[in-house]
């Protein structure tokens, strides 16, 4: 287990292929995801806890700890669904989801589970928290 964070926690997750950085805090997983600026373009890389779907996808979930906007990566994924996925030493191109209806409702639970802090999250803000599916 590992208590990395931000550029640092990438950083390490790359260097070994995720034996440093997939496991993280509480015994949640985690992968990396790039995505482009709005407005720059350029790439930035984001760690995210997640799970995965009945089809083998990861699921993530644009919390922002419950803060009243929707994280820069899921703002940008929005505008350019061009996305990098990194699971350990996998790397692939996703193509993101927001699910909605009894879908989401379902794997807001199962990433309850991987997370016991997403309820707590959204607590704090007005917005529902997205949860996004990243199909390969």
């Amino acid at each position: 287990m590992t208590t990395l964070f931000g550029q640092e926690h990438v950083d390490r997750y790359r260097e070994t292929d995720g034996e440093e950085g997939y496991v993280w805090r509480e015994g949640s997983t985690v992968l990396l995801l790039t995505t482009y600026g709005r407005k720059t373009g350029k790439p930035t890389t984001t760690p995210l806890i997640f799970d995965l779907d009945d089809g083998g996808n990861p699921v993530v979930v644009a919390s922002k700890g419950g803060a009243p906007e929707h994280p820069g990566w899921y703002r940008n994924m929005l505008e350019n669904p061009h996305v990098e996925v990194q699971i350990k030493g996998e790397r692939f191109h996703a193509h993101p989801r927001v699910a909605e209806g009894e879908e989401r409702e379902r794997l807001w639970t199962q990433m309850n589970r991987m997370w016991r802090h997403y309820d707590e999250y959204q607590t704090k803000t007005d917005r529902e928290i997205p949860v996004v599916v990243l199909e390969r």
